[in-house]
């Protein structure tokens, strides 16, 4: 069983899609720039000399922009990947779908919050819950409730480390209800209109929540509206191949209009108002849906002189939730050797080198090796003891043998290649 499970893991890692771990890599860096620059500003620096400022400006305020790339990207693998697995969303195993995500996500989530609760109890500063209508038990409540987003809109913003975790809550909250819709609904001409007018209602869920600036960056809707936004995408790569040039100009019209929202997001802002996020989740939407279709095209090498780039979209979920512990710890370092905001730009390249290196830290020593650990046991107390999904290239390799059902054949002649999400 073990043997299984590893090789799954190992054909799901050679078959990862580099254009979308580069967008997602984008992503974080976006992030860790944002809650820098929050501290200490770019614009303030004396890169100021030589970049122009509304460059610095967008570089570390796009972390907010950033994550809703994120729901868009976390809707499309997951969705994709549970078509590749089960060959319909109608056939979605709810119990075998829960044990993944549980895999994925609870082992660096109890970690973290061990780990910020000693911190909080020890009374180090930055960690300490002080807020009024704020506690310990509250805090780690609405974080393994998925609800830390609601409690900080009713109580204020909590230390950074526990505030990441928002965007946690919303996109697990989805995946709760997710498989249990597909099973209800079953045909895609039932659940693409619901999924669809989620998505599109982007700008007015956010236009409705403009008295509650928290809530107003995150609130349960906006965020699953983006995710909803990448589901459709991933049903529509499943449904057609289009032609190259159509996928080319794909490609351009994403790039365009993520360029435009992360450069020049406050002219848009002016034109479109909230409508402004839409642009942003569908031009997320094209890169991705360019990025799969060029790999269902044939093998292409990925970009040279990004895979540092691509690295941190690998390890994107690591580095998410424990970066804050690099970056309080360089803000309070720089403080205490002065503070000079002109010689601030000195403390990125470090701060994001030990970010890095945490995430990679904790993807070997602990993300990898507990999902692994974990799928093998809850995928062994599935009905038959069995795997639920068999390797992508196992499957391809039986097709190539002439050994696949007809049902097999038929799936991996349409299939594409895989993109894991993580």
């Amino acid at each position: 069983m073990r043997d299984t499970v590893r090789s799954a893991e190992t054909a799901a890692a050679n078959a990862r899609n580099p254009g979308i771990d580069l967008l997602r890599g984008l992503a974080i860096v976006l992030v860790v720039f944002n809650h820098l620059g929050i501290r200490i500003p770019l614009e303030k620096s004396a890169l100021a000399r030589v970049v122009p400022t509304w460059l610095l400006n967008r570089l570390n305020w796009n972390g907010y922009e950033a994550v809703y790339v994120f729901f868009v990207i976390s809707g499309f693998l997951i969705t994709g990947n549970a078509l590749r697995r089960w060959g319909s969303l109608a056939a979605i195993d709810a119990r075998a779908f829960y044990a993944r995500r549980f895999a994925r996500i609870v082992p660096c989530l109890l970690a973290l919050l061990a780990v910020l609760s000693v911190l909080h109890l020890l009374g180090v500063t930055d960690y300490v819950i002080h807020r009024s209508g704020q506690s310990l038990p509250g805090a780690l409540l609405s974080a393994l409730g998925l609800h830390l987003n609601w409690y900080e809109g009713r109580t204020g913003y909590l230390p950074g480390s526990w505030d990441v975790l928002w965007s946690l809550s919303i996109e697990e909250a989805f995946y709760l209800g997710f498989p249990l819709a597909c099973l209800l609904l079953r045909r895609h001409a039932l659940l693409v209109p619901p999924l669809a007018l989620l998505a599109l209602s982007l700008p007015w869920t956010r236009a409705a929540l403009h008295g509650n600036e928290i809530w107003l960056e995150k609130a349960y809707l906006p965020g699953m509206a983006a995710i909803a936004t990448g589901v459709l995408g991933a049903l529509l790569a499943d449904a057609w191949q289009p032609p190259r040039r159509t996928v080319a100009m794909l490609g351009w019209l994403g790039a365009t209009g993520l360029g435009a929202v992360l450069l020049d997001g406050g002219a848009l802002w002016h034109f479109l108002r909230d409508g402004y996020m839409l642009v942003l989740t569908f031009s997320a939407l094209c890169l991705l849906l360019c990025c799969q279709w060029r790999s269902g095209d044939g093998a292409r090498p990925p970009l040279r002189g990004f895979g540092w780039l691509r690295s941190w979209g690998r390890m994107s979920y690591e580095i998410y939730l424990t970066h804050m512990f690099v970056v309080l710890a360089a803000i309070r370092t720089y403080r205490a050797w002065g503070g000079d905001p002109a010689h601030g730009w000195l403390w990125y390249p470090p701060a994001l080198g030990l970010c890095w290196l945490l995430g990679l830290a904790v993807e070997r020593l602990l993300s990898m090796p507990c999902e692994r650990w974990l799928r093998s046991r809850l995928m062994n107390a599935a009905p038959g003891g069995r795997m639920d999904a068999q390797p992508a290239s196992s499957r391809r390799c039986r097709f190539q043998h002439g050994s696949l059902t007809a049902t097999e054949r038929k799936d991996a002649a349409t299939s594409r290649t895989a993109c894991p999400g993580r």
